[in-house]
């Protein structure tokens, strides 16, 4: 950028007038000063399924955030009936087979409006299981059938406390009902979890992709 067309004053001043400021400046930056935020989510990665047995995450779990947000965005089973379900791992995904202790509600209404609950489901929930939890039950796999929702992993650095999670999915019914779970619970572990696998109970992922997210603390 040439120096006659910058306002000397403001540049000394440290500004910059809108004018001079163009795609080929902007693009030009490589790195913002430790003084400007870049808010609180960060992306760390992202892997979209094509029949896949399953989809894991075996790297950018660490102590870098104390909080780890999986996004599900239109997946989609390859089976119809099947559940969405995911574990934890402790030695980089090795094994998944972290116990856990959880718990399941979830609201339901068919398209036909004739049946509506709120219920809590004891039998996908899990009492000290090395076991997958289910997030998502009876998923349909029609063409136009897919699940979204998040799930929030809390400290899973910790080598002290156990390792709380919660996760909220919306998916359909292979009745066609529209589906929420809510399901919440914890790795009953001390040690560092810095794995997760995620897989349909029969089946591979079709299709849809999952995002993993740091957030930052205060």
């Amino acid at each position: 950028m040439a120096l006659s067309k910058i306002n000397l004053t403001n540049a000394i001043s440290g500004t910059i007038p809108a004018g001079n400021i163009n795609n080929n400046t902007i693009s030009n930056i490589t790195a913002l000063p430790a003084a400007i935020p870049t808010g609180k989510l960060k992306l760390i990665s992202s892997q979209t399924a094509s029949g896949s047995a399953s989809i894991s995450f075996t790297s950018g779990i660490d102590s870098t955030y104390p909080i780890y947000r999986f996004e599900f965005i239109n997946i989609h089973p390859q089976n119809n009936n099947v559940d969405f379900q995911f574990n934890f791992s402790t030695d980089g995904g090795s094994n998944y087979n972290v116990t856990k202790t959880t718990t399941l509600f979830k609201p339901y209404h068919d398209e036909a409006d004739t049946t509506t609950t709120l219920s809590y489901d004891t039998g996908r929930d899990i009492a000290q299981g090395t076991g997958y939890q289910d997030i998502a039950t009876n998923f349909g796999n029609d063409n136009d059938q897919n699940l979204a929702g998040t799930l929030e992993i809390f400290n899973p650095s910790s080598s002290t406390f156990v390792k709380h999670f919660i996760c909220r999915t919306q998916f359909t019914h292979h009745a066609d009902f529209t589906v929420e779970h809510y399901v919440a619970g914890y790795g009953n572990t001390g040690s560092v979890v810095n794995a997760v696998r995620f897989q349909m109970s029969s089946g591979n992922i079709d299709s849809g992709t999952i995002k993993l997210y740091g957030i930052k603390g205060d």
